[in-house]
């Protein structure tokens, strides 16, 4: 069963951008703890599979693509298909009867949407029971995208990511600082979280697209939606910002953020290129501290009502690692609520 800070296995991760991979490229990504060879073939097809060749334990990712869509072993040239099967191995003599498809490197699911390269990291070797999210907008092509790596293990990346009453603090910038207030918002269950249903943002940052509403949605490991709607200069628009914490090993986590908005929006472009990364370094900047603190291994606490998405978080993971565990049905313990807090 996965404990506090570790992350949970069954679930899609999402490692790289789509556009990152060009046919014929391939490198390692470091994926909940595990060396992963993240490529695609010269045919366009993404792959993923364990960074070691089981001949020497060489990293594969020091090898090369070939033009039959395999990977070279760069120590005895060993062949290796997408799916993980060895395909070639030059030393072998004639009538040496070794079969080498039957020596594997462990793969990974992969799926390619919306821009983005999902990697299923499976519990017990199973197949894929679910897809990976989908971006819920008409406009699926990424707009705007940052990564930071922060350094602190997936849990506190996550309750980070959905603290809703730091903002105030950490963020203290003219365009998103307001006087903390008091707030109401309401959440429900979602079938591996919950949502913040939809409501007016209070942060002036959102005047750029004028009367929006916004809804923001997390489901596990670590997906989190922001759904902003609205309705500008006579057209209805849907922008979407993803972000989700990609854990590489037990202290460092990936923060991945992509926003897509349909092509008649671009002016907003420059708003995002302009403090997109300030407010993502922010954040990083607080987990820096953070970490300094829990080098002497404090109790931490969590409050009513504006923990409660912490709160949350930690109960969904609980319930998704015992069902993995005992093989029964995985049952949401959120349950419908208004959360009240100030900030």
């Amino acid at each position: 069963m996965a404990g506090e800070g570790e992350p949970l296995h069954g679930l899609w991760y999402m490692p790289a951008l789509a556009s990152s991979l060009k046919p014929g490229q391939m490198r390692r990504e470091m994926l909940l703890g595990e060396p992963v060879l993240l490529g695609r073939m010269r045919d366009g097809k993404a792959f993923a599979m364990r960074d070691i060749c089981p001949h020497r334990g060489v990293p594969l990712s020091a090898g090369k693509i070939l033009a039959e869509n395999t990977v070279e072993c760069p120590y005895h040239g060993w062949r290796f298909r997408g799916d993980g099967v060895c395909s070639a191995i030059p030393s072998l003599a004639p009538g040496q009867d070794l079969d080498p498809t039957k020596i594997r490197v462990r793969n990974y699911s992969v799926r390619e949407q919306d821009g983005l390269i999902w990697v299923y990291v499976p519990a017990k070797n199973e197949a894929p029971s679910s897809e990976p999210p989908s971006v819920p907008a008409p406009d699926t092509k990424p707009r705007w995208t940052e990564i930071q790596d922060f350094p602190c293990d997936i849990d506190h990346a996550v309750i980070g990511l959905m603290d809703p009453v730091h903002a105030a603090y950490v963020h203290d910038h003219w365009w998103w600082k307001r006087t903390p207030r008091l707030k109401e918002k309401h959440y429900a269950p979602l079938p591996r979280g919950f949502v913040m249903t939809a409501h007016k943002p209070s942060k002036p940052a959102y005047n750029l697209l004028g009367d929006v509403t916004t809804e923001i949605t997390f489901e596990l490991p670590s997906t989190r939606f922001e759904i902003i709607r609205g309705n500008l200069f006579g057209k209805a628009f849907t922008v979407v910002g993803l972000t989700v914490c990609t854990p590489r090993d037990a202290q460092t986590t990936s923060i991945i953020q992509v926003f897509y908005w349909p092509g008649w929006l671009s002016f907003i472009r420059p708003f995002f290129m302009a403090v997109g990364s300030t407010f993502i370094a922010d954040d990083r900047k607080i987990v820096e501290l953070q970490r300094e603190g829990l080098k002497f291994d404090p109790k931490l606490m969590l409050i009513q009502d504006s923990d409660q998405p912490a709160i949350w978080y930690h109960r969904v993971k609980k319930a998704w690692a015992e069902s993995l565990e005992s093989g029964a049905e995985f049952v949401n313990p959120v349950q419908e609520r208004t959360l009240r807090w100030k900030s």
